[in-house]
């Protein structure tokens, strides 16, 4: 047995089996009333923790008690089974329902064989007769199970353990406690806790017994709409006789729903309400014959319930899942727990009640997971320069705030430029945003003139810097380089004579407040509108001049010079040649399991050849890596086992014919080539000769200017780059002082809290990243992230859609068709990628496009088409649709599927 096993599941007992005196002697304390102060979750469990919450409130909550977790454990100490509770727990396999069930099997079997102590049967049973109140006994009593890992923030756990209703008598009320412990060893709460990553031993469970409601009506109710998340809605179920009837799903009840803005029934719909379930004489229950076609609750009752709601969710400060009873005129409140399904709200104080719109910044950036604390608030950071730079006053927190440890972009003020950009960057947002539009549910809102006046003062020397890339694109762009490297020289120089977390937290808020003012207005008048304005209108030409269909653009954006997620893609390729060129390294690298190779590179043991290709890449490139824009995210010099498994990958590539410099080089010849031919067809169109020297010159400067599009986010990365060793010397530090586990969990830290504390406040840092990683770790686990969130509560995940059609689609980024076998990733790491597999992720930024070398064909669930995954697939020539909704879970690794880049569609073939 482990030391926590011993802590958490037993008690002293004597040789015999008996309670030592020391837990005799704290049976007072195994039985609390319902509204003690003691009633903790770890000593009540979730629902009697809640409950008690609410009894201390002056909530009507059914008079009771609590039947703490020490008897749970002082239950299974005397009996020595937590041994084996835990092995098999552990033993049992959560995508294995035989094996949960058998575990399940065995460990109830150990409770049913199990003995009751007398001295805790006694303080319970006179719990018992204490609720009678000195009424006649044997008292009907509800009996609930409430354990300490349910109705938790992040875990609801409803219906994982049991409830016993209209239990009459001593020996029942023993039984059904005992049972009620048992249940914590249901198959499906087995399996659930694997599946969250809760350890059997860390587990208890609580009882709760009420005296039994003898409902006329009951029912459950949600003080936020659980299906479209909208906050100002309650939902309510109602039907005749006690709630099991409609928490078991066994009959279709009322379904009302209150609009909370003005306190009345927006909608109703009456069940069958077939049946309902009844206290029986002496004990259990009985189904009856329901009462079909009358409405359950009143509408003046419907309304008071809501209301009462309202206040306990208040109370709660979240929303709220509530069993309730009416009996006798009177509402009585069963349970209350959060709503653990909806997706967080953004945390934006002062815009007022008025509803808001938000865009996924997340999604632009290609990164589904969360963000550390400090990632967020760095970027929050970021964001704030802009606004200074943009004149906008408001802060950045509102403007970009966090909403599930992502982050979103209020466009409530300009939905109606939204509109048009979205059509670029994520269309399938678009298409829901013109929908909410066209319902009236949003407002489609342009900037006032006066504001885009004011700004004009802002704007104008970038306007002239647009000017001027069209007469030198190649002399602006090396100027603006120029520029932004002296800005990071100076960075550099300033933060390594900081010796201080406070002097780098200084010189980090200084260089990030100053970064985007100064990258953006150098780099965006070059790749915007010469770079994405001429490609949208060198597309628009030639579907007018020359009849193509719209996206050939894409064709002639192949092999663009300088783009900088390109030529690092090509360095690592150029890199990988000189491995193979030693024969002896190259065995060595595809011969060993990866966390083998990453061992040896950390102690110097690697091949020559092998180590000095990825020290030189890692010299130029390590400070990337996936979901790069979080600082707390790992760099490739931190982990580089995605690093040498894309040079395994790159080394399985022995087609020369298929070599990525190869194809880079062909797509280019190729696309000057088909530019160089439709200019030669426009010259044969009306007014020919001055149409094609326009386009040449317009094709040129796209070429040139296009790749510029990776620029920005490059510099910023190496920026983080620069901090993130800084920012880990200083956990270093902090550990030392004790202050910090591990080095890496100052970026679980916000920068509020660590300025706090650099300043020399006493704080408990531990404890503030323990909560900053559960709820990253909780959040980590959606499997979806909104494009789009209402401050409703309305969430929207859609991709795009086309009625009537089988295939898949979604946005077409690159041109062409691919078929082959998916590849299903949600994590780039230590991914193997055969070459031609079709590549179908969640969503990519720069640390995944190494993987593109070897891919076929792209598939992604988000995205558009100047997001970071098309720019490099068009490079690339690889066939790439985006905006594809659930494509990760519709597909699967190795069915055969044909991606069309041109049409937009993804077809399965087989599998």
């Amino acid at each position: 047995m482990t030391c926590r096993t011993a802590r958490l599941l037993s008690v002293p007992v004597a040789g015999d089996g008996r309670l030592t005196s020391e837990m005799g002697a704290k049976m007072s304390a195994i039985v609390l009333s319902l509204d003690s102060t003691d009633a903790t979750l770890d000593r009540a469990g979730g629902k009697g923790a809640n409950l008690a919450e609410l009894a201390r409130a002056g909530f009507a909550v059914p008079p009771g008690f609590l039947v703490t977790t020490d008897a749970y454990r002082a239950f299974v100490g005397t009996n020595r089974i937590a041994e084996q509770i835990v092995g098999l727990a552990r033993a049992a396999s959560p995508e294995d329902p035989v094996a949960l069930e058998q575990a399940s099997d065995e460990i109830r079997t150990l409770f049913e064989r199990g003995r009751l102590p007398g001295e805790l049967a006694g303080a319970v049973l006179a719990a018992y007769r204490d609720l009678s109140s000195g009424g006649a006994l044997p008292l009907a009593v509800a009996v609930r199970s409430s354990a300490t890992a349910e109705d938790l923030p992040g875990l609801s756990f409803a219906g994982q353990q049991d409830t016993y209703l209209n239990i009459v008598g001593d020996d029942a009320l023993l039984d059904a406690v005992r049972r009620c412990w048992a249940s914590l060893w249901t198959a499906r709460a087995i399996g659930y806790r694997a599946r969250n990553q809760i350890a059997p031993d860390q587990v208890a469970l609580a009882v709760v017994v009420q005296r039994l409601i003898p409902s006329e009506v009951s029912g459950v109710l949600f003080t936020a709409n659980p299906l479209t998340g909208r906050r100002d809605e309650i939902v309510i179920d109602a039907s005749f006789g006690l709630g099991e009837a409609i928490v078991s799903g066994q009959v279709e009840p009322d379904h009302y729903v209150v609009d909370q803005r003005v306190w009345w029934i927006s909608s109703r719909k009456l069940g069958a309400k077939a049946l309902a379930i009844v206290p029986r004489e002496g004990g259990g229950t009985d189904e009856v014959t329901g009462e079909d076609g009358r409405q359950a609750l009143p509408d003046a009752q419907i309304l008071e319930l809501a209301r009462t709601a309202g206040r306990v969710a208040a109370h709660f400060g979240a929303p709220q899942d509530i069993e309730w009873a009416w009996a006798g005129g009177t509402l009585h409140l069963l349970q209350s727990r959060p709503i653990t399904s909806l997706y967080p709200l953004p945390d934006a104080p002062g815009v007022g009640g008025e509803p808001r719109v938000y865009f996924s910044l997340n999604s632009v950036q290609g990164v589904v997971d969360p963000l550390t604390p400090l990632g967020c608030d760095i970027i929050q950071l970021l964001a704030g320069g802009m606004l200074q730079f943009l004149q906008v006053e408001r802060p950045a927190a509102q403007i970009v705030p966090a909403a599930g440890g992502r982050l979103f972009v209020d466009i409530t003020d300009i939905t109606g430029l939204w509109l048009s950009i979205l059509s670029k960057l994520d269309p399938g947002a678009r298409q829901t945003l013109a929908r909410l539009v066209d319902q009236g549910q949003v407002a489609a809102v342009k900037p006032p003139a006066a504001r885009l006046r004011a700004l004009l003062p802002t704007l104008l020397p970038m306007v002239g810097r647009a000017l001027a890339a069209q007469l030198g694109p190649e002399y602006m762009r090396a100027k603006a380089s120029v520029d932004i490297e002296r800005f990071l020289e100076r960075a550099s120089r300033r933060l390594a004579a900081a010796r201080t977390l406070a002097e780098r937290l200084a010189t980090l808020e200084e260089h990030i407040a100053q970064a985007i003012p100064l990258i953006l207005p150098r780099m965006a008048p070059l790749f915007g509108p010469a770079g994405i304005g001429g490609m949208l209108i060198v597309d628009r030409w030639l579907v007018e001049w020359l009849g193509m269909r719209p996206g050939a653009v894409f064709q002639l954006l192949r092999g663009l010079p300088g783009n900088v997620t390109s030529e690092m893609d090509l360095r690592l390729w150029a890199e990988v040649q000189a491995i193979r060129a030693d024969p002896a390294a190259r065995e060595a690298l595809l011969a060993r399991p990866i966390d083998d190779l990453v061992a040896d590179y950390r102690r110097g043991a690697l091949p020559p050849a092998a180590r000095g290709a990825l020290d030189r890449f890692l010299k130029r490139y390590g400070m990337r890596g996936v979901a790069e824009i979080d600082i707390g995210r790992p760099r490739w010099r931190d982990d580089p086992a995605s690093t040498i498994q894309t040079i395994q990958n790159y080394l399985r590539q022995d087609d020369p014919d298929l070599a990525p410099d190869v194809v880079f080089r062909r797509g280019a010849a190729e696309a000057e080539r088909l530019a160089a031919e439709w200019a030669e067809q426009i010259r044969h169109t009306r007014f020919g000769p001055a149409r094609a020297r326009l386009f040449a010159g317009v094709v040129r400067r796209m070429r040139l200017l296009t790749g510029l599009r990776e620029a920005p986010k490059f510099y910023l990365i190496r920026m983080l780059g620069m901090y993130r060793p800084a920012l880990l010397d200083s956990g270093r530090d902090m550990v030392a002082h004790g202050a910090l586990e591990r080095p890496e969990d100052i970026f679980f830290v916000p920068i509020g809290q660590l300025k706090r504390y650099a300043a020399g406040e006493p704080l408990d840092l531990k404890a503030i990243v323990a909560a900053g990683r559960a709820e990253y770790e909780h959040e980590r686990a959606r499997r979806q992230m909104p494009r789009l969130l209402l401050s409703t509560g309305e969430v929207f995940y859609d991709g795009m859609s086309e009625p009537g059609t089988d295939d898949m689609v979604g946005d077409p980024v690159s041109p062409g068709v691919a078929e082959g076998r998916a590849r299903v990733v949600l994590d780039s790491r230590g991914v193997r990628l055969e070459p031609g597999e079709i590549l179908v992720c969640p969503a990519t930024d720069p640390g995944w496009t190494p993987l593109f070398l070897t891919a076929g064909g792209l598939v992604m669930e988000v995205g558009g088409m100047v997001t970071h995954g098309s720019v490099v697939a068009r490079e690339y020539g690889i066939p790439a649709v985006v905006g594809v909704h659930e494509a990760t879970t519709r597909l699967r690794t190795g069915q055969r599927i044909r991606v069309d880049g041109t049409l937009g569609r993804v077809t399965v073939i087989e599998g």
